[in-house]
């Protein structure tokens, strides 16, 4: 089958289109003859091996197509069932493996462009808000990086959720527009000026009640200066670099708590919480009150092409590959 691998670590220029034997599956899993994968950031972290591994690999989180074999001890999927799926060695493929209690079936009014855009960026969002931050109805909710496919994904969900108002911050003002389309009330620039000032005028004083941080840094640092009392900021990511530093005394008084999310880590250690998440988000997008914002595409011999595209910051929304193209 063809596939992309990373040869090195390192730029884009080290991942080649190229021959690889198919995947063979476990008695656990299912064979997927993939349709459309999407670029996360997470993919481009593996290339310059933040995330460890060994060479060469297939990158990519999470797929979309139509299931061709199952295991012997499969039981909840068929063949020629259409799903999404978080495979173990890579989705940028014609063909993957994964395992059954990673892979959800898809309503037929969903199509393959949209569920490969979302199964990181909805399963994470709603985890996010509804079992991390346990959002409120009613309560105000501040997103960082909301012109990205999270960011404008989680917008999204914190309405369907409930929430009061929500407050988007982007690294660019030319990207804006995209938070407010999404659905944001209002959005703000953490590159310019005091957005956690900005944020608290816009709050009556109040602060927000949650906040969803995948920069870090001092981005992390000046949220808990808008961050309310019994206030949630949850932190699920590093894209801006270095660490933020976070004083215990900034906590026990105010009863607001910093926690910790990881999508990789529960898809390896705990994958049976993401069942309930997908009966709660595929509903969403089948009928219509999610959607899922494209922002380019790419055929997947083009991949080293869509990586640079996200690294430039120029990307907003999903970036796809195309598998079939």
């Amino acid at each position: 089958m063809k596939a992309i691998q990373v040869t090195q670590f390192g730029g884009p220029e080290h991942m080649s289109y190229t021959d690889v034997d198919k995947p063979s599956i476990g008695p656990n899993q299912v064979f997927i003859r993939v349709e459309t994968t999407s670029v996360n950031f997470a993919d481009i972290k593996s290339r310059y091996g933040k995330k460890g591994g060994t060479l060469p690999f297939i990158p990519g989180l999470d797929a979309a197509g139509t299931v061709e074999q199952v295991g012997s001890e499969v039981r909840q999927l068929q063949v020629g069932q259409r799903v999404i799926a978080f495979p173990h060695h890579g989705s940028y493929a014609e063909y993957i493996a994964a395992d059954e209690n990673l892979t959800f079936a898809i309503p037929d009014s969903l199509s393959f462009d949209t569920a490969a855009a979302c199964p990181i960026v909805s399963f994470l969002s709603y985890k996010l808000l509804a079992d991390i931050a346990r959002l409120e109805p009613g309560e105000t909710v501040l997103i960082h990086a909301a012109a990205g496919g999270v960011g404008t994904t989680a917008i999204q969900l914190a309405k369907l959720l409930g929430a009061g108002k929500v407050i988007g911050t982007v690294g660019s003002e030319s990207k804006a527009g995209i938070a407010l389309e999404a659905g944001a009330d209002h959005v703000l620039s953490y590159t310019q000026g005091d957005f956690a000032a900005q944020v608290n005028d816009l709050t009556n004083g109040e602060g927000v009640n949650v906040v969803l941080d995948s920069i870090a840094g001092a981005v992390t640092e000046q949220s808990l200066l808008c961050l309310a009392p019994y206030g949630r900021l949850v932190h699920f990511g590093n894209s801006g670099g270095p660490a933020g530093n976070i004083k215990t005394s900034d906590l026990h008084a105010s009863c607001r708590s910093v926690l910790g999310f990881s999508l990789g880590t529960t898809r390896s250690k705990r994958p049976h919480l993401l069942r309930g998440v997908a009966g709660r988000v595929l509903p969403y997008l089948a009928d219509g009150r999610l959607t899922i914002k494209i922002g380019a595409r790419f055929p997947l011999a083009e991949a080293a092409q869509a990586h640079e595209w996200v690294e430039s910051r120029q990307s907003t929304g999903k970036v796809l590959l195309d598998v079939r193209s």
